[in-house]
């Protein structure tokens, strides 16, 4: 298969997408969180598309985008703390788990009577939406397990040859998946996955919020309700393992270790300096949490193209607020591996 790469403000390209995805095949688009991979979420021989092209397994559910709440109630069933949560929130990156309506096929939600639903705040991504005139069913567009893309490269490295489009819609604003949600009643949220929109912000207009133990831990269910929660996710081709503790601690941790990648926070990059057989890179200052999301997944990224390292040792983030979406992936990557220092 030949990829085609467009931009947004080629008009052609833009309407041949479109009508691409309205026909069953894939197009990767930009949204404010990460590249997704769109394909027609009323075509269940899309949804296979998708699942093959990543090598995604099929219990896995997708999200489905649409551009407005009307929208979504074509395919799910809307509740009053959605309509609450929409006032607050959308368009932008929160991801609602609601009962589904028949029209949604169970290819899309594995199986699920349940449906992922957003409505996104990229210009790029609705205008695809608008252009198309269906849910686009998108996961992350990246090979399945894979640091989730956020540049059109990122998508070509996994995708190319795979998909139909890729839009080149430049870097991602947020860096990270949405924030993933399931209502219990009128007053009550869980947190599958988090992310942009944090549990505090959450709490402004619900008056319970809690964690699936999921985003801390390992999954201990069957079958999973959202993207993100059973696998090992973001991860890179090396080992990641995390350390927790100070800078001294990792520094005298690390001494006698050799051959290894170390990403940390602007503050560390001068440790080993001196060090040939270290290769550091920073996801930003410690106490800047907006970048540490936007640049983690291109950071891990960044460390598979580098030679000579056998392992990535990992600063642990803050597990509040933004950081608890990074905690979250960088978690999944290395496969819960923690050292207590």
């Amino acid at each position: 298969m030949k990829t085609r790469i467009i931009t947004p403000d080629d008009t052609a390209g833009m309407l041949a997408a479109a009508e691409t995805l309205r026909h069953g095949g894939l197009v990767a688009f930009p949204t404010e969180t990460v590249y997704g991979l769109g394909g027609n979420a009323l075509d269940p021989a899309a949804a296979a598309k998708i699942y093959e092209a990543k090598g995604r397994p099929s219990d896995n559910p997708l999200i489905i985008h649409v551009n407005s709440i009307d929208e979504a109630a074509l395919y799910c069933e809307v509740c009053d703390l959605y309509e609450r949560l929409y006032r607050h929130f959308l368009p932008g990156p929160l991801t609602v788990i609601l009962p589904k309506r028949d029209n949604i096929p169970s290819e899309v939600t594995a199986g699920l009577d349940t449906v992922a639903v957003r409505i996104p705040s990229h210009p790029v991504a609705r205008k695809l939406i608008s252009l198309s005139g269906i849910p686009v069913a998108a996961p992350s567009a990246n090979s399945s397990g894979r640091p989730s893309p956020t540049t059109a490269l990122h998508v070509a490295e996994d995708l190319i040859g795979r998909i139909d489009f890729i839009i080149d819609g430049g870097s991602c604003d947020f860096g990270l998946e949405s924030t993933i949600v399931k209502p219990e009643g009128n007053n009550r949220l869980t947190v599958l996955r988090p992310g942009a929109v944090t549990p505090e912000m959450l709490s402004k207009v619900c008056d319970e919020v809690t964690l699936a133990p999921s985003v801390t831990g390992f999954f201990r269910g069957t079958t999973p309700e959202a993207p993100g929660m059973k696998y090992r996710h973001y991860a890179p081709n090396l080992p990641v393992v995390i350390l927790d503790g100070s800078g001294k601690e990792i520094e005298n941790f690390l001494s006698d270790k050799t051959n290894f990648g170390f990403l940390c926070f602007d503050e560390d990059m001068d440790i080993f300096q001196d060090r040939d057989d270290v290769v550091a890179i920073s996801m930003g200052g410690c106490s800047d949490y907006a970048a540490q999301a936007h640049r983690l997944f291109d950071c891990l990224r960044h460390f598979d193209e580098v030679e000579g390292i056998d392992t990535i040792y990992a600063r642990m983030p803050r597990r509040d607020g933004v950081s608890l979406a990074v905690f979250n992936r960088l978690v999944k990557a290395a496969g819960m591996d923690i050292r207590k220092l």
